[in-house]
């Protein structure tokens, strides 16, 4: 389908594929084509220092990602696309599958992405990534182990 046949909610979840091939072949130059040009991007990982702004930086963090791990496939299950006519938000949860040094493993996060719609291009501005929290009961509102979440 050319993307303009595409919807765009067709168009916007077509760049979570462009990001998962890019990703999976640890191709940084088209990664980093995914998001808007210039430094206003961001993204937000899993880890704890995760917390990233600016081009150069983001680009630093994929390939430290790279250096740890290969990804074979991104396995993406519930999504949810809202869209305007320029901007849209994704919600979708995901399993990464990644090859490591001691071996096969796969990592389920839950991902926001926002993008702007640039002449026919969708562009990311911003993903944020997080893991369900450990500790937390189904249908709880907050977990249940405190020290899981490094309360007092």
């Amino acid at each position: 389908m050319e993307i303009a046949e595409m919807t765009s909610h067709d168009a916007v979840l077509a760049t979570l594929e462009e990001y998962a091939q890019a990703y999976c072949a640890k191709d940084t130059d088209r990664l980093m084509a995914v998001f808007d040009d210039g430094d206003g991007i961001s993204v937000i990982g899993t880890g704890a220092d995760e917390l990233y702004s600016d081009r150069v930086v983001v680009r630093a963090l994929f390939e430290r990602n790279f250096a740890e791990a290969t990804a074979s496939r991104f396995e993406w299950h519930w999504q949810d696309v809202v869209a305007t006519d320029d901007f849209a938000v994704v919600a979708t949860t995901l399993t990464i599958h990644l090859d490591t040094a001691t071996g096969p493993l796969q990592v389920s996060v839950r991902w926001t992405v926002a993008l702007v719609q640039r002449g026919d291009r969708w562009r990311w501005l911003h993903r944020h990534a997080s893991a369900a929290a450990g500790g937390q009961d189904k249908g709880m509102a907050y977990p249940t182990d405190r020290t899981a979440q490094g309360a007092t």
